[in-house]
C-alpha cells in the first residue's frame, strides 16, 4: 500500500495522470499496448454516413480459400477481417472472432492517410491555399524562427522538424500521452520546431495531430464533421464510423483512432486508386493524389539516403515487381492498393509481424501474396 501511495503521489505531482488511463486500457486488460476495440472505453465523435453505396460482389466471390499455412498465419497474428477487392468488386473476404462485415475496429495510424485525404480536400475547396502554405498561418504558435519555415507539406511528409518522441514502449512518450491523455492541445505545447523542416523523414504521430489542428482552424469544423461531409457521405459508406476524442466533446485523435468496418476503410483505397474521383465526382484533386503516392524528391532518411517509402501520409512499396501504396496501422491494420492489378487489400487484426531488412512489416508481404494468389485463381 505504501508504494501505491508513493506512485500516486508521483503521478499527481508530475502531471502524468494519463498513466491511470494507460494502465486501465492496457495492463489491466491483459495487454502491454493498445487494443482494436478501445473506442468502447473512449469518448467518440461520429463520422456520419449518407446514402449507402454497397460494394459490388464478384461472380467469383469466395471461390478461393486459404491453405493451412495461410490460416495458421491469420490465427497467429489475430486477424479479424481480410478483404480483397478486384476491379471494384469484392472477390474474397473472411472474418474471425465474431467479426463480420458490420464490425468496426480501430484504424490506428491508418487515420493519418485519412487526414492526408482531408487535407487534399481542404486545398481543393480553398480552405487551405496549398501544401506550401506555412503552418503558422493557421496556428500562430509556430511563428518562430524555425517554425515559420514549416509548411503543410512538411507535416504530410513527416519532415516537420518538431521534436516529437515516437516510442511505442515508453509510457512517457508522445503516443502514449496523446492516446491516453485528455488534452491534445495542451500536450502539443510541450513540443516545438527544433530542426530545419523539409530535410529529414522522421515518422511522428504528433505531426499529423498538428496538421489536424491546422485543418480545424482552416475549415472551422471538427475533423469528424469534415470527414463526414467530404468523405464518408460522398463515398457512400455503409456504416457510421467513430473517431475517438481526447475528452468528451473534445478533439479527434488524428494520428489514430478511426473506428470503421473493413469494407468502408477500403473506400479510401478505391478513391486513391481512381485518382481522387468517385462515381464521376472529383473528391480529391488528381495532382494531389499523385503527389501523395510518390517519392518526395529531396527528402532524406536520417542516414542521408533518399526516402522512398513515404508520400503525403501514405506508405510506398514494391512486391513481386508490383508497386503498391498503403494506409498502415501499428497492429497490422492495412489498406493496400496495387494499381497494376486494380486491387485493394484490407486487413484488420490484433498483431503484426515485424520484419528485418525490408521497409515494411513482414505481414504486409504475406497478405499481398495471399491476395495475388486469390485473384490469379
Amino acid at each position: 500500500m505504501f508504494w501505491i501511495l508513493i506512485l500516486h503521489f508521483v503521478v499527481e505531482v508530475t502531471g502524468h495522470r494519463y498513466l491511470y488511463n494507460t494502465l486501465a486500457s492496457t495492463v489491466f486488460q491483459g495487454r502491454l499496448g493498445p487494443g482494436i476495440l478501445e473506442y468502447n472505453d473512449m469518448p467518440n465523435r461520429a463520422i456520419e454516413k449518407g446514402e449507402a453505396q454497397p460494394w459490388k460482389i464478384s461472380a467469383d466471390y469466395n471461390t478461393a480459400s486459404f491453405d493451412q499455412d495461410e490460416l495458421d498465419f491469420h490465427k497467429e497474428f489475430g486477424t479479424v477481417s481480410y478483404l480483397v477487392i478486384k476491379d471494384d468488386e469484392i472477390v474474397f473476404e473472411e472474418y474471425w472472432d465474431d467479426f463480420d462485415d458490420e464490425s468496426i475496429s480501430n484504424s490506428f495510424s491508418m487515420a493519418k492517410s485519412v487526414v492526408g485525404a482531408l487535407t487534399g480536400i481542404a486545398i481543393k475547396k480553398g480552405h487551405i491555399e496549398s501544401v506550401d502554405k506555412p503552418v503558422y498561418w493557421y496556428l500562430p504558435q509556430y511563428e518562430t524562427e524555425l517554425g515559420k519555415q514549416m509548411t503543410i507539406r512538411h507535416l504530410l511528409t513527416m519532415s516537420s522538424g518538431i521534436n516529437f518522441d515516437e516510442s511505442y514502449l515508453n509510457p512517457f512518450s508522445f503516443p502514449a500521452r496523446a492516446n491516453y491523455g485528455d488534452n491534445l492541445e495542451l500536450l502539443l505545447r510541450n513540443y516545438e520546431v527544433t530542426e530545419k523542416p523539409g530535410e529529414t523523414f522522421n515518422y511522428q504521430s504528433g505531426g499529423t495531430q498538428v496538421l489536424a489542428f491546422a485543418l480545424k482552424s482552416a475549415t472551422r469544423t471538427s475533423l469528424a464533421e469534415y470527414a463526414s461531409e467530404n468523405l464518408w457521405k460522398p463515398l457512400g459508406a455503409d456504416h457510421e464510423a467513430l473517431w475517438s476524442l481526447d475528452h468528451e466533446n473534445g478533439t479527434e485523435k488524428a494520428f489514430c483512432c478511426i473506428n470503421a468496418t473493413a469494407r468502408d476503410f477500403a473506400r479510401i483505397g478505391k478513391l486513391y486508386l481512381n485518382h481522387g474521383k468517385w462515381n464521376g465526382q472529383q473528391i480529391v484533386d488528381s495532382a494531389y493524389v499523385a503527389a501523395s503516392i510518390a517519392q518526395q524528391k529531396g527528402l532524406k532518411n536520417e542516414d542521408g539516403s533518399q526516402c522512398d517509402i513515404y508520400g503525403y501520409s501514405w506508405w510506398l512499396g514494391e512486391h513481386q515487381e508490383k508497386e503498391f501504396y498503403m494506409m498502415r496501422g501499428i497492429l497490422g491494420q492495412y489498406v493496400i492498393v496495387v494499381p497494376e492489378d486494380d486491387m485493394i487489400v484490407v486487413r484488420m487484426g490484433h498483431k503484426r509481424k515485424k520484419g528485418i531488412g525490408r521497409p515494411h512489416p513482414e505481414d504486409v508481404y504475406r497478405y499481398l501474396d495471399m491476395a495475388l494468389r486469390i485473384i490469379a485463381e
